[in-house]
C-alpha cells in the first residue's frame, strides 16, 4: 500500500462550523489514505478535532507560523518553508489566504496548494471590503485551485475575484443523508423536553455575529403559536442572545445547550428548521433540516432559495428582516399537515442532489489532480 499522504489543513478557525464539518467529513473518508496536520489562524480555536473519527491519523501543530498580521515578507517565508514539508496543502478563507500569498512569493520547491471560500463574517456581510478583493486577485493565480460551496460564491469568485475555470471549482456541500432517516434520540439535546402542543424552532449555528441569532429570537417571539427556539452551538455571542430572550421574556422558551457532535441524532427532534444569517453561501444545516424531513423557515442568504424545495420556497422570505421570518414560522407552526408536505418534498431533495458521496467523489478528485496521482484518495 503506498504510503499515506501528508496534508495541511489551513484553517482561519477550526471552531465547528460549516467548513470545518465538510472537512472533517472528507478527513474521516480519506481514512489511511492520509495523514493530516492543523492549523487554525486562531490558535485556541480547535473545538472542532473532536468530531475527527477515531483511528484518524492526524495532529494539531505545534507553534505553527501566524497565518494572521501585516503583510511581511519575513512572515510569508515562515509559512512557505512550514508548507514545504507536506504533499498537499488545504486552506480556507480569509483568515488563511496569506497560505496561498506565501507560495505566490515564496514559490520554489512547495506543493499544490487548494484554496477554499465558503463565505463572510459580519464585517462583509453586507459590504464586501475591495482590498481584500485585490489582495485575493493577487494570491490566488499560486493556487491549484479555488473551490467555493455555492452559486452566489461562484458569482463573487467569477466577476470580483476575477477567477475562471479551470481554477474556479463549484463543489456543492453534502450530507450523508441516510443517517437523517434514523429516529432521533429523545434524549440528544440536554434540557429539552417538550411541552404539549408546543412547535420547536432549532438552529443550528456558530454563535457569532454574522449568524444575527438575536433576530431569530425575536423573530419567534413574535409568534402566537406555542414555539420554543433551541439553538444547538457555542461562540462568543452567548451573551447578547441570551440577553435578547431575557429582554423578551423569553428565558423559558430559549435552549442553548452548546456544541452538541452528530446532529444526524437530534435534528428530528426540530419541528421547523430556521436561519437569520447575515451573510450564509451553501449552509450544511439547512441541507441537515431537509434530509431529516424539516421544512426551513429563514433569510433569503446564499442559495437557501435555490437549495429547498419548491414547496419550501414560500417559506424563504423575500427580505431579511425580522418580521419576514417571524411570518414564515408563523405559517409553518401553525399547520402540522403543512410541515410535514414541505419537510417531505425537501428529504426527497437532499437525497437526489446533497447526498455526501458526490461531495467527497469531487473533493477526492479535485484533489488528486492538484497532486498529479490518481486513485491516491479515492
Amino acid at each position: 500500500m503506498p504510503a499515506p499522504l501528508n496534508i495541511l489543513h489551513m484553517h482561519s478557525s477550526f471552531n465547528l462550523g460549516g467548513k470545518e464539518a465538510r472537512s472533517i467529513q472528507l478527513i474521516n473518508a480519506f481514512g489511511d489514505r492520509a495523514r493530516h496536520t492543523i492549523v487554525s489562524g486562531m490558535p485556541d480555536q480547535y473545538s472542532a478535532r473532536d468530531a475527527i473519527a477515531p483511528g484518524i491519523s492526524y495532529e494539531i501543530a505545534q507553534n505553527p507560523p501566524p497565518l494572521t498580521g501585516r503583510p511581511s515578507v519575513g512572515r510569508y517565508e515562515a509559512i512557505a518553508k512550514y508548507m514545504r514539508r507536506f504533499d498537499l496543502v488545504l486552506s480556507y478563507n480569509w483568515g488563511a489566504i496569506d497560505a496561498v500569498m506565501a507560495k505566490r512569493v515564496f514559490p520554489k520547491g512547495m506543493p499544490p496548494i487548494v484554496h477554499h471560500e465558503d463565505g463572510f463574517n459580519a464585517d462583509e456581510a453586507m459590504k464586501l471590503k475591495p482590498q481584500r478583493a485585490v489582495y485575493r486577485r493577487m494570491a490566488f493565480p499560486a493556487a491549484f485551485a479555488v473551490v467555493v460551496p455555492s452559486m452566489t460564491l461562484e458569482w463573487v469568485a467569477t466577476n470580483v475575484w476575477k477567477q475562471s475555470a479551470p481554477r474556479l471549482r463549484r463543489i456543492p456541500n453534502g450530507i450523508d443523508t441516510a443517517l437523517y432517516a434514523r429516529k432521533p434520540d429523545p434524549k440528544a439535546i440536554p434540557g429539552l423536553v417538550r411541552k404539549p402542543g408546543e412547535v420547536i424552532v432549532g438552529a443550528l449555528a456558530g454563535l457569532r455575529e454574522v449568524k444575527n441569532l438575536p433576530a431569530l429570537v425575536r423573530a419567534t417571539a413574535g409568534c402566537s403559536a406555542r414555539v420554543r427556539l433551541v439553538i444547538v452551538g457555542e461562540g462568543p455571542e452567548r451573551a447578547k442572545i441570551e440577553m435578547a430572550a431575557r429582554a423578551l421574556e423569553m428565558q423559558d422558551k430559549v435552549l442553548m445547550p452548546g456544541f452538541l457532535p452528530d446532529p444526524h441524532t437530534y435534528v428530528g427532534l426540530f419541528d421547523i428548521m430556521a436561519l437569520s444569517s447575515l451573510s450564509e453561501q451553501f449552509p450544511i444545516s439547512v441541507v441537515e433540516g431537509m434530509a431529516a424531513g424539516l421544512p426551513i423557515a429563514s433569510v433569503p442568504a446564499g442559495d437557501i432559495p435555490h437549495m429547498v424545495s419548491e414547496e419550501n420556497r414560500p417559506y424563504i422570505t423575500p427580505h431579511s428582516g425580522e418580521v419576514d421570518l417571524r411570518d414564515a414560522i408563523q405559517a409553518l407552526a401553525a399547520d402540522a399537515k403543512l410541515r410535514a408536505a414541505v419537510g417531505k418534498a425537501n428529504r426527497a431533495k437532499a437525497i437526489a442532489e446533497y447526498d455526501a458521496k458526490a461531495m467527497i467523489t469531487a473533493y477526492a478528485h479535485l484533489y488528486e489532480e492538484a497532486l498529479g496521482r490518481a486513485g491516491a484518495l479515492s
